[in-house]
This record gives structure tokens, sequence and C-alpha cells, in this order.
């Protein structure tokens, strides 16, 4: 892939596969099981786009400086106030660095979550956290859907793909970042809908015959050819993007989530507590503002320093990521095709 210099590093299943191979050379029963080895790495899904296997290479993706994103726009789309914040703000930022524009589409009204006397004023102090955050990560647009939040999956998700369909087409989207459509586990229904809608979006986005009404008001086929999905629970990781020059400002934009999210002033709460009882954290210490900083990298993003110790990073995102659609007919003709 050309837009990034890549270092990959293959999580290879040679363990797994000694182990069949010696199950394979032992004499079975007709009742013994024999594990299989799991799909070859490069079959593709049908379609081009990812790959059967779990058994995946996982690239490791960092900083460039010469700016590979210009001319292209991204869409940051969370079901929740906060989702983009925590899972993918690191990435974000990187991605705006690199020269791309971006969008952020919050999918649910937030006024299920946070601090607040009504519903109404949840969703008020949440919105007004959102617009704060796409102004922290350097985004050009907030679109707001207002789906009910905690009940998105009682609305028909064709309604919510047909208006994904026309954002990507009017704002010319080439990359999304949002929830794994394919995540093993979500209990959060909000999640998965929206997760569900962003990935028919994206293909359908790019069909000369869905919607035809968008090409008589002179739009265009175009959608996302690069999605960087993230999970809460086990996924298929593949790409792990070192996010470690952007972690103030990951804390930052987080620290804009003052209704909801995993920082607030839960800094300022534990000092606080802690002081009550004639006790004090290290290091959580100076401005109300110092305190929250410090409760973000200790304890908020301490899986972030673990997955970026795992890759030799100090902090890293991870994300499944699937890139423009591969054709097995074109790699054949690239890889046999001789002069006549």
């Amino acid at each position: 892939m050309v837009r990034r210099e890549f270092l990959e590093r293959t999580l290879t299943a040679g363990a797994a596969l000694g182990s069949v191979a010696a199950a394979s050379a032992a004499p079975v029963s007709a009742t013994k099981e024999v594990l299989s080895p799991p799909p070859p790495t490069g079959e593709k899904t049908g379609g081009g786009t990812g790959g059967t296997s779990y058994q995946v290479p996982v690239t490791l993706e960092r900083r460039r400086p010469d700016k590979p994103g210009r001319g292209k726009v991204f869409a940051a789309i969370q079901p929740h106030c906060d989702d983009i914040p925590i899972f993918a703000g690191g990435t974000v930022l990187k991605l705006i660095d690199e020269g791309y524009e971006g969008i952020l589409i919050a999918m649910s009204d937030d006024s299920m979550a946070g601090k607040g006397k009504t519903y109404g004023e949840i969703t008020l102090k949440n919105e007004q956290d959102t617009f704060e955050v796409a102004r922290r990560l350097g985004l050009k647009h907030t679109l707001l859907l207002n789906y009910p939040n905690h009940n998105m999956d009682a609305w028909p998700i064709v309604e919510m793909r047909a208006r994904l369909v026309y954002i990507f087409r009017a704002f010319k989207i080439d990359t999304v970042l949002s929830y794994d459509p394919s995540a093993l586990y979500e209990r959060n229904p909000d999640h998965t809908v929206a997760a569900k809608a962003v990935e028919s979006a994206c293909w359908m986005a790019r069909s000369s015959w869905d919607y035809p009404e968008h090409f008589a008001a002179g739009l265009t086929a175009h959608g996302p050819v690069e999605k960087y999905y993230f999970a809460r629970g086990p996924q298929v990781v593949n790409r792990v993007v070192d996010t470690t020059d952007f972690l103030e400002q990951k804390i930052a934009v987080n620290l804009a989530n003052v209704t909801q999210g995993p920082i607030g002033n839960n800094g300022v709460r534990v000092r606080d507590k802690l002081a009550a009882e004639g006790k004090r954290l290290p290091g959580f210490e100076g401005t109300d503002e110092q305190v929250n900083r410090a409760y973000a990298k200790e304890i908020t993003f301490a899986r972030d320093r673990q997955r970026g110790a795992a890759y030799g990073f100090k902090v890293a995102e991870y994300f499944h990521y699937i890139g423009p659609d591969e054709s097995e007919e074109a790699e054949y003709i690239r890889a046999h095709a001789v002069a006549r």
C-alpha cells in the first residue's frame, strides 16, 4: 500500500500448526477430534475485502511527515459522544496531521448517559461536548443524526444506511473510523446497529444503482474504500497505529467529554476522596486539569500503553483494518502476464 510506509509483522500460528501435525501423525480413534488447520491467510472474503482467516498479518502504522492524506476525507462515526475519542482519537489526530480533512458523525442523541437532571439537559450537555470534541480533533464538520440513545436497534437500519450513503457521496468520504461490525462481543445495541449501518453504506455508496435520486441531484457514486474498525471486545486486529505523538492531544480531546466519558473530572474526584481518607496518590497533584490528565494517563489510557508496549510503541490503538477491494483476477494477471 503506497499511502503509508508499513512495517509488517506476521502473527504466525506455528505452535498451533505444529500441534496439528503431531495430532495428524498420531493414531486417530473413531471418536477422537482432530484439529484442522486454520483457513489460509491470503484467502479473501466474498467481494474481495478483508480475509476469511483469524490468522492475520499485523501492519504497524506510524506517523508520516509527507502528508499522504492530502486531498482525502475521512468520517469518524460514533453512536455516542465518547466513542471516537476513546478508541480512535489518536488515529484521527494522526490522519489530520497527515493531510486529511475529517468530519464527525454522531449517530445517537446521547440522552441516556451523563450527569443531568433531565433527558433534555443531558442531551444538550452531550451535544455541546460533541462540538468541542470535534473542534479539538480539528474536524471540519459535525453532523448529529439524533437517533434515540440505547434504542437505535428499534430504528430501521435501511434508513440509517440511506442517510450515511448520502453523506459519503456528498462529502466524498474515502475512509471511515467506526465500530467493528464483525466484533465477537458487543453488549450495546447502539454500537452494533451503527456498525452494521456503516459497513453496508460503505459499499452501497459506491454503487451506480442505489439511490439514483442522488445522481439526479448532482452527486456521484462515491464511498469509503478504507475502514478502521475498533471494538470494545474481541476482534480481528490487523492494524496497530502508533499514536505516541498524539497522546497529549488525545487526552485534551477526551477531557472535552465532561458530561459522560472516561475522564471528565474523575481525577479530581479520586484525589478529593483520598484526601478525605488521609491518603494521596503520587502524581495526582497540581491543578484540577493536571490531576485529570494524570488520571487519563495512568488509568483511562492504560490500555493504550499495554497495546503500544506489545509492538514497541509508547501508546497505540488497535483496529480491524479493511482496505480497498482486491481482485483475484487482477492479482493473477499481475503475477503471470507476459509480453506477446
